[in-house]
């Protein structure tokens, strides 16, 4: 029986410094296929991508614009969202296939941990794997899965500057399971380094909060670079 063909989309801007090594273990998966979205990177992400033989489309920038464009050309039966800054676990294809067989589940994700010894991160990688386990909540950073016949019936990615990953984990956890795999996903932990740990986790929580209370995606966006 021939295995489910897995799907890979990376959204990417300006990401030079990360994306070799995101990409560097993907080969050794099997049947998967790579499919690169670059939203205008100004730096060298397109020529090291294709020097390292996987090919790239170019989409409006937006990483839910860029992840619907990749996944609008799949030819996966499963669809597997990967942030450019985040290394993907051994063995990540076997887990994915294994945890979609089940008949209850929807979708799923890895465990998160942070690519970071900086004081208060491991507390931080075990509040997100509780949330994520508990109320079936992980974020884009934990390289979210499911069938494409899935992302296709509920229409993919809303077209949000920012909480695209929340608000699609919603619709699927109304619909399904959300399979939390016991495997980590290494992220980068530049974001904590640049702001603390502190900070950062105030601001993520404050724009949970305001997307709650209604406040527009556009000014959230702003809030969260820090303008």
């Amino acid at each position: 029986m021939e295995l489910e063909k897995i799907s890979i989309i990376i959204p990417v801007l300006n990401e030079a410094n990360t994306i070799c090594t995101t990409l560097a273990q993907l080969p050794n998966a099997d049947n998967v296929e790579v499919i690169v979205v670059d939203g205008g990177s100004r730096d060298q992400t397109v020529e090291i991508v294709r020097s390292l033989g996987f090919s790239v489309i170019s989409a409006t920038p937006g990483r839910a614009n860029q992840m619907n464009a990749g996944a609008a050309i799949a030819t996966g039966d499963i669809l597997l969202f990967l942030h450019a800054d985040t290394r993907l676990p051994i063995h990540f294809d076997t887990f994915i296939r294994q945890a979609l067989q089940h008949p209850a589940t929807l979708a799923g994700a890895f465990e998160l941990r942070i690519d970071s010894q900086m004081r208060g991160v491991r507390l931080i990688e075990r509040m997100v794997n509780m949330r994520s386990r508990f109320f079936s909540m992980p974020y884009g950073d934990q390289a979210i899965f499911l069938k494409a016949t899935v992302f296709q019936d509920i229409g993919g990615f809303p077209n949000l500057p920012i909480m695209e990953d929340f608000e699609l984990i919603r619709q699927l956890r109304s619909q399904g399971q959300i399979t939390i795999i016991s495997a980590s996903v290494l992220t980068s932990g530049r974001r904590w380094q640049k702001l603390g740990v502190v900070k950062t986790t105030l601001i993520n929580q404050l724009i949970i909060l305001g997307y709650f209370l209604g406040i527009s995606p556009q000014q959230l966006v702003r809030w969260y670079r820090g303008k």
